[in-house]
């Protein structure tokens, strides 16, 4: 699966989907300071999933309905940083397919996945 990784993910998390063998950019490596606007849009014009544990992207989907090519929210706080890179690889590897174009929460006890908003109601 290819990913970008906002400047918000750990890295260990990173070097861990590399490892899996995904294809991962990292802002904080190529971009740092890049705001949140022009990273989702570099996710999307590259066709990959944006990969953060910044909850601002849900505004600029939701709220501001902006473009994206998916996007996955870690929602990891309190875990140690083993735990963090198993559940993010184990999500990753067995629910690539499902990522693309939706927005999605991984949590300690859950993983959702919801379709892009749209103003009619249905996907584009």
């Amino acid at each position: 699966m290819k990913l970008l990784a906002d400047e918000s993910v750990d890295f260990p998390i990173i070097a861990r989907l590399r490892s899996d063998g995904h294809v991962v950019a990292s802002i904080l490596q190529e971009s740092p300071g890049l705001d949140d606007e022009d990273v989702l849009g570099r996710a999307y014009r590259d066709g990959v999933v944006l990969l953060t544990a910044d909850k601002d992207f849900g505004e600029l989907v939701y709220r501001r309905q902006l473009p994206h090519a998916g996007v996955i929210l870690l929602r990891l706080a309190g875990l140690d940083e083993s735990s963090k890179c198993d559940l993010v690889s184990n999500a990753v590897t067995d629910r690539a397919a499902d990522f693309p174009d939706a927005f999605s929460v991984l949590t300690a006890d859950s993983l959702r996945i919801r379709p892009p908003p749209t103003s009619n109601g249905k996907a584009p």
